[in-house]
């Protein structure tokens, strides 16, 4: 069985200054428990990776918000005013990375390689101090994997093992992202006593160290 802890434990799970990745697409597949206590606690110096920064009101716009993040690792930040305005003011640090490759590096952690090699980028600012590897005449990105201290996930259905079952789109950031964090917590809409079928098991229990409820 995952250890299963309150939503307040698992805020106290995530320090200041630590890496924090937050699956999701805007509002689909997003975690939000557990930011809402992060933002009660005040927890900040945060670096958070994740597709974007949502919207003001929502989830990881909240952190945003409230001023939690020095440096977001995203592929766009459109959605939330607020991140503009303190990329702008030199409040927070934006490393804009487009949404393959940021997959691609997360992906890359979890599976224990050096990197991936991307043609996305080149002769443009994506390129700039990066190490160019050329490919039968073809030049190449070296993009090198993204880890994370935490990351926090989202699941329609869990069991108590941690098996996971992510219904649909929801299915976005979250399915790498359990594999390149040092430590994983489960949000899920329910949880079940019973095993999930494996045949509707997204996410395996061994990615996932606890269950926030």
């Amino acid at each position: 069985m995952k250890k299963i802890i309150s939503i307040a434990e698992a805020a106290q799970l995530i320090k200041e200054n630590s890496s924090l990745m937050v699956g999701g697409f805007l509002r689909c597949g997003t975690p939000v428990k557990v930011i809402d206590e992060l933002v009660k606690n005040k927890t900040g110096g945060l670096t958070l990776i994740a597709n974007d920064t949502s919207y003001p009101e929502y989830d990881r716009g909240k952190l945003v918000v409230n001023r939690l993040v020095k440096k977001a690792i995203v592929t766009h930040i459109g959605t939330n005013p607020e991140t503009g305005r303190q990329m702008n003011a030199g409040e927070m640090d934006i490393e804009l990375v487009p949404m393959g490759t940021l997959v691609e590096r997360i992906r890359s952690a979890g599976a224990g390689l050096g990197g991936v090699l991307t043609p996305t980028g080149i002769g443009t600012v994506v390129a700039e101090g990066k190490q160019t590897v050329e490919i039968d005449g073809k030049p190449y990105l070296l993009e090198k994997p993204l880890r994370a201290d935490c990351a926090l996930i989202y699941a329609s259905k869990a069991d108590k093992f941690g098996n996971a079952f992510l219904d649909g789109t929801t299915r976005n950031f979250n399915t790498v992202m359990a594999t390149a964090a040092q430590t994983v917590i489960l949000e899920a809409d329910e949880i079940t006593d019973e095993p999930l079928d494996p045949a509707e098991i997204t996410i395996p229990g061994i990615f996932i160290d606890y269950i926030a409820v």
